[in-house]
């Protein structure tokens, strides 16, 4: 059926070929833990900023519409992304939680939010994906229904809409948004802008069902490695999010989601990264695609990927 990527290219972006074993203490059996404590627990009263403006009539169940940063440090992050992907950055408070609206050419991109954290505590710093959905309360009880679990919510703000954070069966931190003002277009992201997400999973499978069951997915099995799953998400012809097995040389890693930014050269940016304290948690390789995708941690610990995206790839061209 036709797919907004080519196969080929939906291959190469669902695994991007990373060196697992260069990330044994990014996906350590403290993990999970550590990214529950990191869900964001926003007051109501703080004023987030609609998803889109001006307001669409525009609504794609189980597509990626926000990512958010939960940080111990929110001016050191605003320096590291402002640098790192051009991005701006207007500050939000309530007087009690400090969260910023990240902007790319005045278009909102993300959000950042500081929790403090405690002397000795263990918290991950995290980026958290936000699901679109047109029904917050029911996806949340289809969710918990089917064994994931609640952290946050669900609540309501009045311009962003109603959200909940959850952890699904096998551990993976996500969040459900009915966005107020309608959902993102779906258009090739820009550099600076998210562009894919992927799951690595105990069970591949078993989640990839879950996620279908919430958000009507079509999914698809596409080429893997002898003895691991390679699971693509899709809806409205649309490939959203892919599903991947753990590394099973390593016990001691965790389901995880990973979202990635598109940005114009991977190696440029992953060297920027560093540069500006971060840290290079997959060098810069050859994707299937012929770009080149990266994982590095901001200052804070935050792992994000980077991955190029050549404008004479098409995203209408059948499977």
């Amino acid at each position: 059926m036709p797919l907004r990527y080519r196969s080929d290219l939906i291959a190469s972006i669902a695994m991007p070929g990373m060196a697992f074993s260069d990330v044994r203490r990014l996906f350590g059996g403290a993990l999970l833990a550590a990214l529950l404590g990191a869900a964001p627990v926003l007051a109501a009263s703080l004023e987030l900023p609609p998803i889109v403006e001006p307001p669409s009539a525009e609504h794609h169940v189980g597509k990626v519409i926000f990512v958010e940063l939960v940080t111990p440090d929110l001016a050191a992050s605003k320096r590291f992304y402002g640098e790192l992907l051009g991005w701006s950055f207007r500050d939000i408070t309530d007087g009690t939680a400090e969260y910023a609206e990240a902007l790319l050419d005045g278009r909102e991109v993300a959000g950042l939010f500081q929790k403090k954290q405690r002397p000795g505590e263990q918290r991950q710093p995290a980026w958290l994906g936000f699901f679109a959905v047109s029904d917050v309360d029911a996806a949340e009880k289809t969710a918990v229904d089917r064994g994931a679990k609640l952290l946050h919510g669900p609540k309501s703000f009045p311009e962003r809409g109603r959200q909940a954070v959850l952890a699904d069966p096998q551990g993976a931190v996500f969040g459900l948004l009915a966005s107020s003002s309608g959902d993102p277009p779906d258009v090739l992201a820009g550099p600076g802008e998210w562009i894919w997400n992927s799951l690595l999973a105990s069970d591949p499978d078993a989640d990839a069902a879950f996620y279908q069951a919430l958000f009507g997915y079509e999914v698809f099995d596409l080429p893997a490695r002898a003895g691991t799953r390679h699971v693509l998400l899709a809806s409205e012809d649309y490939a959203r999010a892919s599903a991947n097995s753990l590394p099973t040389k390593q016990p001691e890693a965790r389901p995880h989601w990973v979202h990635f930014v598109r940005v114009a050269d991977a190696e440029t940016a992953a060297a920027k990264a560093a540069s500006l304290g971060g840290r290079v948690v997959v060098a810069p390789h050859l994707d299937r695609h012929g770009g080149k995708v990266a994982l590095v941690a901001d200052p804070q610990g935050a792992v994000l990927g980077l991955m190029e995206w050549a404008e004479s790839e098409s995203q209408k061209v059948s499977q």
